[in-house]
């Protein structure tokens, strides 16, 4: 392919992939998502995630390349452009594509199973535009205390924010390591802390000694959430909620308590459990 040719193909090629970028938008904005890619500085910020450490080079699959920390307005959630004045660069990076150039690695922030591009944003996109389903990365990761995979999106992060928040104030990923609290609901996390903070003014008052956090954590879920968890996955009540969890309906069977405690001071949170999947039933 002669230098015309090939300048002919690339500006198609990036043609095409405004148009899809223009579709995907309206898309988005049709079904009330967002369609943008992840700002790591957001992510860092909500999620405050340590390090980076260096992790030398690897290859890495492009569809787990969610996010930019500079360039995260210029493409959208497929790495598509989102900006004409991107062109220059996109088609240099096209064009060393159709003539197998060997281009250095990108640099990238991996948290959790997703990553970020530092420097390389151009040839991400060309290589995911092109099929490409791997790139070589020079890769830098970051420690972070909530799980995060390809599927996250920017609506996910506050949600992920409070579980953070939680996770900090109360240490149960270390007192606990199995233990694995995910919710839906925004203020879900501040509802726990306040059910911690509860049991442990109860658990002072009833022993007459000062608890410590720790202690009250601990106590907390292993006499409280685990075992009110425990009689909601044995009801099956669960699969009636297929978009919410566990944790959510935890939430929802202590307000259940409370209300039926109205009428029936004695009620435990068992017996609030085995009301609220008689009343779905």
């Amino acid at each position: 392919m002669d230098d015309s040719a090939l300048d002919a193909q690339s500006r198609m090629d990036f043609g095409a992939a405004r148009l899809k970028a223009f579709f995907r938008d309206a898309l988005a904005f049709l079904l009330g998502r967002r369609n943008d890619l992840l700002s790591f500085e957001e992510v860092r910020g909500r999620l405050h995630i340590g390090g980076p450490i260096y992790r030398g080079l690897k290859t890495v699959r492009v569809d787990q390349i969610v996010g930019s920390v500079n360039r995260y307005r210029d493409f959208d959630r497929a790495f598509l452009p989102t900006q004409n004045y991107t062109a220059d660069r996109w088609l240099k990076i096209n064009r060393a594509f159709y003539r197998d150039v060997s281009l250095p690695p990108v640099m990238l922030y991996k948290v959790g199973e997703v990553y970020f591009v530092v420097d390389g944003n151009h040839r991400v996109s060309v290589a995911r535009e092109m099929g490409q389903d791997y790139i070589d990365a020079e890769v830098r990761e970051c420690a972070v205390r909530v799980p995060l995979s390809p599927d996250v999106r920017a609506e996910d992060l506050e949600i992920l924010g409070e579980r953070v928040n939680f996770l900090e104030r109360t240490a149960l990923d270390k007192l606990r390591p199995e233990a694995t609290i995910e919710l839906t609901i925004l203020g879900g996390y501040e509802r726990m802390l306040e059910h911690i903070a509860m049991l442990k003014y109860f658990m002072g008052a009833d022993l007459r000694q000062d608890i410590g956090d720790e202690e009250a954590v601990t106590h907390w879920y292993d006499t409280v959430y685990a075992p009110l968890v425990d009689s909601i996955r044995k009801s099956g009540i669960v699969e009636k909620f297929p978009k919410r969890t566990e944790g959510d309906l935890y939430l929802w069977v202590i307000d259940h308590q409370h209300y039926l405690r109205e009428g029936q001071p004695g009620v435990t949170p068992e017996q609030a459990a085995d009301h609220f999947v008689e009343t779905i039933n």
